[in-house]
């Protein structure tokens, strides 16, 4: 059964297979092997805000042959696979998945469309309609009985998701138990349960962060040893957001992650230049602003953020890579919140270093 293409954008929801879930049907029973997962117990620290959970409320919605995430991105969001992501300056990388809440009738339904889908197309394995078959029925007549019909209100199941931006990441087992039933406001007891941080951190992944282009005074053609101004408009580069919202099975949160731009980075290209300052940081001003503008009068002045080539270019350009820090922090359902790693995000520019023409008198 191929997978849904993921697709991130403003307001739009994001539609992915619970692949890693089809995975470990296939390994577990083929290995003669299931591992369910223990219903939590109750927890002082779940559910992650007061009046998220309640009684369940059926709406039966599903996608033949596949489950759905229920996180939905709005704000500054990138389509998925494209340019503008933020890179984290650490190791940390967000979330490969996570385990969501499903009503009984949404999974249900998933699971005969899986079955029904798989028994009846032509040519499948007969390994892979015995899988199948025998997943239904640990949720139909097994370990279960008819997928907890008679506790609808009293539970959900939760099922394993990816993050739509790491689809092919081998993390993405992490997430490796088969559908468990977990009571209302009853801690998971999956570390990977979803939560406004985990939602947060998938907001991380979904952000889109504007062309890092400086304007540059001379712009892009520069004579050696003339100080090229650099700066960025705040208008131009002000923070940006994304809110992750799930409203899934008995489960309504959400967490909003903004991305403030702190710093500039200015990398000339080439050993031949010096940058101002030496760091080659340009920090955030007052009024939310990098650098300074040029302006006449200006001409003998040091620019605050800049750059000055000893060398000409040649017949060639060299390439300034610009590069910002943003500063990454989230707020969530109940009051819970937060920062998260620093981000940045650069671009080069093609400059072309001219030597200046002295004058006769």
């Amino acid at each position: 059964m191929a997978d849904d293409q993921a697709r991130l954008g403003e307001g739009q929801q994001v539609v992915h297979t619970v692949t890693s879930a089809r995975r470990n049907i296939a390994a577990g029973l083929l290995s003669g092997v299931l591992v369910l997962t223990v219903p939590g117990t109750a927890s002082a620290t779940w559910p992650p805000s007061e009046g998220s959970q309640g009684n369940t409320k059926q709406s039966g919605s599903s996608s033949a042959g596949t489950l759905i995430s229920k996180v939905t991105y709005s704000g500054s969001v990138r389509a998925n696979g494209s340019g503008g992501a933020v890179q984290p300056v650490s190791d940390w990388t967000p979330p490969a998945c996570w385990y969501e809440p499903r009503s009984v009738a949404e999974f249900r339904n998933y699971v005969e469309a899986m079955y029904t889908e798989t028994i009846n197309t032509p040519g499948q394995a007969n390994y892979a309609k015995a899988s199948v078959g025998q997943f239904r029925d640990i949720y139909k007549d097994g370990k279960y009985k008819d997928y907890n019909e008679d506790a609808a209100d009293e539970g959900n199941w939760w099922v394993a998701v990816q993050n739509p931006d790491r689809l092919n990441d081998p993390a993405s087992w992490e997430c490796s138990e088969l559908p468990f039933w977990v009571a209302n406001n009853d801690n998971p007891g999956v570390p990977q349960a979803v939560t406004p941080k985990i939602l947060a951190e998938a907001a991380y992944a979904a952000i889109r962060l504007p062309d890092t282009e400086v304007t540059l005074a001379p712009a892009n053609n520069t004579k050696v040893n003339l100080p090229t101004w650099a700066w960025l408009d705040q208008a131009e580069f002000r923070e940006v957001s994304v809110t992750a919202s799930l409203n899934a099975g008995s489960l309504n949160i959400q967490a909003t992650t903004v991305a403030k731009p702190v710093a500039l980075k200015l990398e000339p290209g080439t050993g031949d230049a010096e940058t101002y300052p030496a760091s080659g940081v340009c920090t955030l001003n007052s009024d939310g602003s990098i650098g300074e503008g040029y302006a006449k009068g200006k001409a003998d002045l040091t620019p605050p953020c800049g750059i000055r080539y000893l060398r000409s270019s040649g017949g060639g350009v060299y390439h300034l890579k610009a590069t910002i820090t943003w500063q990454i922090s989230w707020s969530g359902t109940g009051g819970a919140g937060g920062d998260l790693p620093d981000g940045t995000f650069g671009s080069t520019q093609d400059i072309r270093v001219q030597e200046a023409q002295a004058v006769n008198r």
